[in-house]
């Protein structure tokens, strides 16, 4: 079968605007001409091998950049988009989006952002506007989860306070109440009134309950630490340019954890522990003193150039289904898009196995095939007798590149894999599991049979 061609003209246009460049000038650097990357920049020509290449070695441009930078998340992001009952009576084939796609890449985009704001395909209220939280997972998707300016900070001042083993606590309070004329202060836990941390600008103390674990502790003065980067924080938030005091605020507070996590686990040193253990999750948390989902969090944001780690992603679902965190780094996997998380995933299943990895080869309806390691969490804090938070966190990865990892060993990755889907509303898959017929097909219903599935459907 005929390799697909790749037209990504809209990917080549942004990386040659912001190297400030003509197109004579590009080309003269990449050695075409100044006419092929006319033609390329208007995917009228697909991006060759020799220019994919000649961009890599003269830009460090990262080919992964591609596919997160298609227009509207690509094609089968679209595709779900316009799977809504909003668009039933409109009949766009695949060649048509893809011509549209690759043909008006700025109005594909603009009209995903449209359907996005209205939450679905909903029409947004006047005066409603956009959810802050998906504007802010916009952004963070957009950086991939990296932010190397503030991961240079973060290891510049771990490798100051000489932070070189899992217990930071004493370094940093230390850096606090010399630097800041902060003291740290624990608290019992009626006295917090149900907050875990609290600053004390009055008293200058950082006041933390008692009900915090040791890894909780010192990322609480970690997060504190992160007025040291405050020029790297407020330059990036100013660039995201948000209209929203919500999401701004939402936005700085990822940024000041990143940093927080970055100080735990400075960035080389934790590549290379990821490396030397197959990225074992239980070694990586004792060796810097962390929790799983601090880990976990860690794992998505590997992408420095020259440096790259496996570019994993993460999802924290809650026992609802409901998913409460989603970062695709540099995956680029579907799985991370789902509204909700489809039900055969094993996923479930570590809610009723504590401290216990719960591991799954699974394959979507494109093929593609991912690796998925799962694990219950519960945050710190609390009142005996209180209910308990309890969410699962699973970290996933391209099967191909997840064969080196500690947690699949003895997995057989030419086997039998799980067939999943993007939730049964975006599903096609006959499947017993199904709880709702796909979304834009019409529902069969036939008084004489029964399937396999509940719900008969249209197939294309």
């Amino acid at each position: 079968m005929a390799e697909r061609k790749l037209f990504a003209g809209h990917a080549v246009r942004r990386l040659r605007r912001a190297q400030g460049l003509t197109q004579a000038a590009m080309a003269e650097m990449l050695g075409v001409s100044a006419s092929y990357l006319n033609l390329v920049e208007r995917n009228q020509r697909p991006l060759s091998a020799t220019l994919l290449l000649g961009l890599a070695q003269t830009f460090d441009f990262d080919p992964r950049a591609l596919a997160a930078g298609e227009p509207g998340g690509g094609e089968e992001a679209m595709r779900r988009r316009l799977a809504d009952p909003l668009f039933a009576d409109i009949e766009i084939d695949r060649t048509e989006l893809t011509e549209w796609l690759a043909g008006a890449p700025g109005g594909a985009e603009a009209f995903a952002r449209a359907y996005d704001r209205g939450a679905g395909g909903g029409v947004a209220l006047p005066g409603e506007g956009e959810d802050p939280g998906a504007a802010v997972r916009r952004e963070v998707e957009r950086w991939r989860n990296h932010f190397a300016d503030l991961d240079a900070a973060a290891e510049a001042l771990a490798d100051e306070l000489r932070i070189a083993s899992s217990d930071g606590f004493g370094a940093m309070a230390e850096r606090l109440r010399v630097k800041h004329q902060l003291s740290i202060r624990v608290l019992p836990i009626e006295v917090l009134s149900g907050l875990r941390t609290r600053l004390d600008l009055h008293a200058r103390q950082l006041q933390l309950s008692e009900a915090l674990d040791p890894p909780s502790r010192v990322f609480a003065l970690a997060r504190q630490l992160a007025v040291e980067a405050r020029a790297e924080i407020d330059a990036l938030v100013r660039g995201a340019g948000f209209a929203d005091r919500v999401a701004e605020r939402l936005y700085r507070r990822h940024l000041v954890s990143y940093f927080a996590a970055a100080v735990m686990m400075p960035y080389a040193r934790f590549l290379r522990a990821c490396e030397a253990t197959g990225y074992d999750l239980e070694l990586l948390r004792r060796r810097f003193g962390a929790s799983a989902e601090q880990v976990a969090h860690r794992l998505t944001t590997l992408q420095r150039v020259g440096a790259r780690g496996l570019p994993f992603f993460m999802l924290r679902i809650d026992r609802a289904g409901q998913v409460s965190k989603r970062f695709a780094g540099a995956s680029g996997s579907p799985l991370v898009e789902s509204l909700v998380p489809c039900p055969l995933l094993d996923a479930y299943a570590a809610f009723q196995r504590a401290d216990e990895r719960v591991v799954q080869l699974v394959e979507l309806e494109d093929g593609s095939r991912w690796f998925t390691s799962s694990r219950c969490v519960s945050p710190p804090g609390g009142w005996a007798g209180a209910v308990k938070a309890r969410f699962v966190v699973t970290l996933g990865l391209a099967a191909e590149a997840a064969k080196g990892l500690a947690a699949a060993r003895g997995l057989d990755f030419g086997g039998e894999a799980t067939p999943v889907g993007l939730g049964c509303r975006a599903c096609m898959r006959e499947c017993p599991q199904r709880s709702a017929a796909p979304v834009g097909r019409a529902m069969l219903v036939n008084e004489r049979e029964a399937g396999v599935s509940p719900f008969g459907f249209a197939g294309d």
